[in-house]
């Protein structure tokens, strides 16, 4: 018999989750028959039911026939409602011939790093940042260059030191960082960037010739005053993307449709948007219903302002709560949230027994069967993230774990 080679690639040692990281020990504790609560997972329809007439659209749709293969970079119906949705909110000139859709946001990540990273080439990536950020530029051969929010400036970003680390670096190590990457509402800390702090961003990518990309997805859940501004707002010319989707805003996790903008006109954005149509081409068609499905949700937006105002009353209700109830805790700093649908704690572990915020995930885990996240997952070592989505009775019972594991763990 012939030995089959055995070698697998190279790339795959980066496929990895940390948001996923520890469903084992927590598969393992409910295997015992003990229940888990989970808060380590975005996931609003769990909580949060999709609105029926998103529901209504994908029937009618299946009812329709639409089954088949369609266009390779969207349906024209979804890619003319994502132009009209940006232009009707942001003002934003965006042709739908420059918007591909995308099987959710993590294939637009991945098309991004197809089509920009070579062996060697760069990201600058803001820290704490969305866990599939790194393995997705990784796994073609980049690596980052790690900038950070400053917890702070309220986990706003410090445009002095960005300023001062893009200055210090040499022209050819610039040439080969091919993208800057922010997102805004941040997932995990929940903060808003604040206008200002966008115009300085473009200020700086245009004057050191950097792609800006701009993950908004979590863009309409917005609270306790916070205003979203979006980067086709303040761009003036620079080139840049846009990642959106519909999974968060419009509650619909499992339909998977995401969607890359480039609405720039310049050379460079034209070359950009034309390759991320091949690739497009090559996985063949998104999910056809759930595009007419959410063509539909988009358009109709009598339906989805009323669910959308519902859905973030909900989540800030629940945000505060949970917030309101952690800060109490002497063993956590925690930054108020003001999107998303997170809550980022530092964890003071110079008063705790608990190595780091590793440690911390997973004793509190097998201790007390809580899940949460662990930080140094999104790059923000010594924190840990709460989905704050569930229902006012979970929440205050997970608070209650938190502390019970807090005092039980405190340093005599």
């Amino acid at each position: 018999m012939v030995t089959v080679n055995e070698d697998l690639a190279k790339r795959s040692k980066f496929a990895y989750n940390d948001i996923e990281e520890d469903d084992a020990i927590a598969s393992k504790i409910e295997k015992t028959g003990k229940e888990v609560i989970k808060l380590n997972r975005g996931d609003p329809p769990q909580y949060i039911k999709t609105p029926d007439y998103i529901i209504d659209a994908y029937v009618d749709a299946l009812r329709s026939y639409k089954t088949g293969y369609v266009d390779m970079t969207g349906i024209k119906e979804l890619r003319e409602a994502v132009s009209d949705r940006y232009a009707r909110s942001y003002k934003a000139k965006v042709s739908p011939e420059n918007v591909i859709v995308t099987q959710g946001v993590s294939e637009a990540l991945a098309f991004l790093n197809n089509v920009l990273i070579n062996d060697r080439d760069q990201a600058i990536l803001f820290a704490p940042y969305y866990p599939q950020y790194m393995p997705l530029l990784q796994m073609y051969g980049g690596s980052p260059i790690i900038e950070k929010y400053s917890e702070k400036l309220n986990w706003n970003l410090d445009i002095d030191s960005l300023g001062r680390s893009l200055k210090r670096m040499a022209k050819p190590q610039l040439r080969k960082v091919k993208y800057m990457m922010i997102t805004n509402p941040n997932n995990p800390t929940g903060t808003v960037l604040k206008r200002d702090y966008l115009e300085d961003i473009v200020d700086l990518a245009n004057e050191y010739g950097l792609f800006l990309v701009s993950d908004e997805i979590y863009d309409e859940i917005v609270y306790n005053g916070a205003k979203f501004t979006s980067v086709s707002e303040v761009a003036n010319g620079v080139p840049h993307m846009i990642l959106n989707g519909a999974s968060k805003v419009y509650d619909s996790t499992g339909f998977r449709i995401g969607f890359m903008i480039i609405p720039g006109t310049d050379k460079f954005s034209s070359k950009v948007s034309a390759k991320l149509k091949d690739y497009a081409t090559v996985r063949l068609s998104v999910n056809t219903p759930a595009q007419y499905a959410i063509a539909a949700a988009i358009t109709n937006k009598k339906e989805h302002e009323k669910a959308i105002k519902n859905m973030v009353k909900e989540i800030s209700d629940r945000v505060n709560y949970a917030y309101n109830l952690l800060k109490k805790n002497e063993y956590l700093d925690i930054v108020k949230p003001n999107g998303s649908f997170y809550i980022f704690p530092k964890i003071k572990l110079d008063l705790l027994k608990i190595k780091d915020d590793n440690d911390f995930v997973v004793k509190l885990l097998k201790d007390k069967n809580l899940q949460v996240t662990r930080g140094s997952g999104f790059g923000g070592d010594g924190h840990f993230r709460i989905v704050s989505l569930p229902t006012k009775s979970i929440l205050k019972e997970s608070v209650d774990r938190i502390n019970d594991f807090c005092e039980e763990n405190k340093k005599k």
